[in-house]
């Protein structure tokens, strides 16, 4: 499942880490709805029924626009069916804020949707997880591996409130470097009130089973679409139909984590402090997977002289690469939340 994450991007900054290559090869930076900008709030804690960036074909909007073009909207976490009878979504009395990949067919407030070509990409630094222990539960962080730079070029940003407006709107965009957004298929809906009113976006996160390297966690996980051709894929409805659209939703072994406070598990709490790693020291629990062991391990050495590889049974080549993807991920964070802590201490 998926109940809760982190977007902490300005909307400039949004729209530069979506940067997309549409049919012909170009590259492409998508913009705002107009309006959506100012209806996104980024925050360190998104719960159910908060507004969030969601990526999507501009087709659904402008019928005469090219399916392959990308727009950017702010839309309400929990899908509202087009069909829904009562004046207040509130009084709907099922839970949309997910849908099983396994069963999107078969409901008729996904099934619609889907085959309508309402497909969409919902846009985050990560997302929150907890694992059940015998007296509570532990929260984790989960989100893309990040390279080096990535964080290097967020903090320029920061320090410099003109670096995110190089780009000006017609230039071709250059590459981000900053934080990558982890990038989960969803599902949309268009719901306007009957008696009247403004029409309301919404989506649902799909999930599939975890990936092995989250199964020790959760058993579900948002369905992870991996690179800017899987997303191009499951947004351009018009090339892809929704039979093929759905093999793109497969448990992917590829993001990282680590455990976190459980300041989080209250979605009142919006601080820096809700993403930063704790150490789970000595707190009974199930054995630790080697991944968090890893990460772990990069926070708390000195320096990258002293890191060491945990595990003897991997070979000196594969210890290596993963050692450093790890110290690139870890690194990225690091330097990410010191410039959040900055920015939260000069306000």
């Amino acid at each position: 499942m998926c109940g809760r994450t982190a977007c902490t991007l300005a909307p400039n900054e949004v729209s530069r880490a979506c940067t997309y290559r549409d049919r012909t090869g170009q590259r492409r930076q998508p913009r705002w709805r107009d309006g959506d900008a100012d209806k996104y709030r980024p925050s360190y804690n998104k719960s159910p029924q908060s507004m969030s960036p969601v990526l999507l074909s501009q087709r659904h909007f402008d019928e005469n626009a090219p399916v392959d073009e990308c727009v950017l909207a702010s839309m309400r976490w929990g899908l509202v069916p087009a069909w829904f009878k009562e004046n207040d979504p509130s009084k709907m009395h099922y839970s949309t804020n997910n849908c099983r990949s396994e069963n999107i067919l078969e409901k008729k407030s996904y099934k619609y949707p889907l085959t309508k070509g309402q497909r969409c990409v919902i846009l985050a630094d990560g997302f929150y997880e907890w694992r059940r222990q015998e007296k509570n539960k532990q929260p984790f962080f989960i989100y893309f591996p990040q390279t080096k730079g990535s964080s290097q070029q967020k903090t320029e940003d920061h320090d410099d409130p003109t670096t995110s407006a190089r780009n000006k709107e017609g230039e071709a965009p250059g590459e981000w470097t900053g934080w990558r957004l982890l990038t989960m298929a969803g599902v949309f809906d268009c719901w306007t009130p009957p008696d009247g009113g403004e029409p309301l976006y919404t989506y649902s996160v799909i999930t599939v089973n975890a990936s092995q390297n989250l199964q020790d966690i959760h058993n579900r996980m948002p369905a992870v679409l991996d690179g800017e051709e899987e997303v191009r894929r499951w947004l351009d409805f018009g090339e892809v139909k929704s039979l093929d659209a759905l093999k793109l939703l497969q448990s992917k072994n590829i993001l990282t984590f680590h455990p976190v406070s459980s300041l989080v598990n209250n979605s009142r709490n919006n601080s820096p402090e809700c993403l930063q790693p704790v150490d789970l020291g000595s707190k009974k629990e199930p054995k630790p997977t080697a991944s968090s062991k890893k990460m772990m391990n990069w926070l708390t050495s000195s320096s990258p002289s002293k890191r060491k590889e945990s595990n003897p049974c991997k070979s000196k080549e594969e210890q290596e690469i993963k050692a450093e993807t790890k110290r690139k991920s870890t690194g990225a964070l690091q330097q990410w939340l010191q410039v959040a802590n900055k920015k939260q201490r000069t306000k």
